[in-house]
């Protein structure tokens, strides 16, 4: 629509995972030299973690398409949430391999597959494996993963392994039951999002490619991209495409600061079209609040020692209704920047769950899993989180750009209760979700400890705590084997019928966030919710 304006040849900010648009900063090019280094090296075991949309799967379709060695076989298995006999199977089906007669067997298969490594060996050729989303394999298809990297001759691994996840991935090799699979990995590189240049360089670069001949979005609407998107590019593509589209109706030649603005707001789904006369109330109250903070800085200046940072917020009034619209948030956000960072907002998180945090400059989730606990981290929507019923650490960006790091305690359908700084707030739901883009942090209690996803082939306390809680919740995820400590069939199809009724992903594995419904549905005591529990117990 907007391309021909624009002078482009092509939409230059799509979300598809092109090659020819990698931007190539200094973090890609040692992500993708980590997986060069894969696919040459004989026996290489790598593992590539980054966040959500900061580029992994173009990586690894450049790594296809331009890096792989010629007498390189490669199986990639985009959708890890198999089986461990579907996961074997899968990988023969990738490399071509005849399928035995007996398809149920696991030592078929693996005879099969170890028959094919040991000829493509002897014909010089090289076999790689390629696993991304690798953060939702089951634990039964890791152990099937580290039995592969069993397959070998005297002198040499037969099979090259890539594993290509969320950062949640880490994670889950960092479990002790994991420790074998984990000492296997020989190079590891985790992908952090762009800074400010590489931002501006990542969009000019884009630009570029799509056949821009000038400045298409200036300077400071570059800066505004980085500060709203916080540097993943995922999310610049999103907001660069609004913001084109944007200037295109507007018939303006260049995207500035506002465009970006605005295109963010939109892309949270969260427009600002308040009336006239509520943003005039708006002024109003705002103006009110910076008096009062006028006031305050005059009472500090005088006794400095007196008076601490929360004191100062405390004191500066809120405007009282209807003046419940974005600006009033963001401007306590503005006023309260000093106090808006992860280590206030660790502290009151930490304090809900009755948990003492120490702000020493050790990471909160280390000392959360030191209490037993483990951290959730992780882009999401809004009705997402609710349903998970855990208080929260949000970010947000305020309407100057600024991020922070504020705590939603408590949530209904139409308000939210805040902390900022420490300091208590309610807003309309709304005004918190045109600030807020889907990232997350919460604290949830897993079974023993350790946060374990349980799928096909687990077994264990854990297994019957699953069964039983999923009986307690309702009569229909009743199962038959009510003491049995293995994962079984009846189990996964009970799993998924749960997952189905509760809006999750119907994969039959019980990971992070079925285990969290799971608890919140029975209202266990002493842990804290965004609002009352459905279920409760005896």
């Amino acid at each position: 629509m907007y391309t021909s304006f624009f002078g482009l040849n092509e939409k230059p900010f799509s979300i598809t995972p092109d090659p020819r648009y990698l931007f190539m900063s200094e973090r890609h090019g040692e992500a993708l030299a980590h997986l060069v280094y894969g696919v040459t090296e004989s026996g290489g075991f790598v593992q590539l973690t980054g966040e959500v949309g900061t580029g992994k799967t173009t990586l690894v379709r450049t790594l296809l398409l331009n890096r792989i060695p010629d007498n390189a076989d490669v199986a990639v298995i985009l959708n890890p949430q198999l089986t461990a006999h579907e996961f074997l199977a899968t990988i023969c089906e990738e490399l071509g391999i005849k399928v035995p007669d007996d398809k149920n067997s696991m030592k078929a298969l693996t005879d099969a597959l170890n028959q094919h490594l040991l000829d493509a060996h002897a014909n010089g050729r090289r076999t790689i494996l390629v696993v991304d989303e690798a953060q939702n394999l089951a634990p039964a298809v890791l152990e099937q993963v580290r039995l592969l990297t069993n397959l070998e001759t005297a002198k040499q691994k037969l099979l090259q392994i890539i594993l290509i996840g969320q950062p949640e991935l880490r994670e889950l090799l960092a479990r002790n039951d994991l420790r074998q699979l984990a000492q296997r990995i020989t190079g590891r590189y985790h992908l952090e999002p762009l800074t400010r240049e590489e931002t501006a360089q990542y969009v000019e670069h884009r630009l570029r490619v799509a056949g821009a001949l000038g400045e298409v979005i200036d300077s400071g609407a570059k800066k505004a991209v980085f500060r709203l998107s916080q540097g993943i590019p995922r999310l610049i593509n999103v907001i660069c495409d609004r913001a084109l589209l944007g200037a295109y109706t507007q018939e303006s030649r260049r995207v500035n600061r506002r465009l970006i603005r605005q295109a963010a707001s939109e892309v949270s789904g969260e427009l600002n079209q308040a009336p006239a006369w509520q943003r005039f109330a708006i002024a109003a109250g705002i103006l009110g609040a910076a008096l009062a903070a006028t006031f305050v800085l005059s009472v500090i200046e005088k006794e400095p020692d007196t008076v601490d940072a929360q004191a100062v917020i405390a004191l500066i009034p809120l405007p009282e209704e209807p003046v419940v619209d974005e600006p009033t948030l963001s401007e306590q956000l503005s006023l309260a920047s000093g106090l808006t960072n992860t280590d206030v907002a660790m502290a009151t998180l930490f304090e809900l769950w009755n948990l003492e945090y120490t702000s020493n400059g050790r990471d909160g989730c280390l000392q959360a899993a030191a209490a037993g606990f483990s951290c959730l981290h992780q882009r999401g929507s809004w009705n997402g989180l609710r349903q998970l019923n855990r208080p929260a650490i949000l970010s947000v960006i305020d309407a100057s750009g600024e991020a922070h790091e504020i705590v939603l305690i408590t949530a209904s359908d139409d308000s939210a209760e805040l902390s900022i700084g420490g300091i208590g707030v309610t807003h309309p739901v709304s005004a918190v979700t045109r600030l807020w883009f889907g990232e997350y942090l919460l604290l949830w209690r897993p079974v023993g400890g350790a946060p374990i996803s349980l799928g096909a082939g687990s077994r264990g306390v854990a297994v019957v705590w699953l069964r039983e809680s999923l009986a307690e919740i309702d009569d229909r995820y009743r199962s038959t084997m009510a003491d049995s400590e293995e994962y079984d069939s009846d189990l996964d199809n009970i799993v998924r019928l749960f997952q189905r009724d509760h809006r999750l992903e119907v994969d039959g594995l019980a990971g992070p966030q079925t285990q969290i419904i799971i608890n919140s549905l029975l209202g266990a005591d002493g842990t804290p919710r965004l609002s009352s529990p459905r279920i409760a117990r005896d």
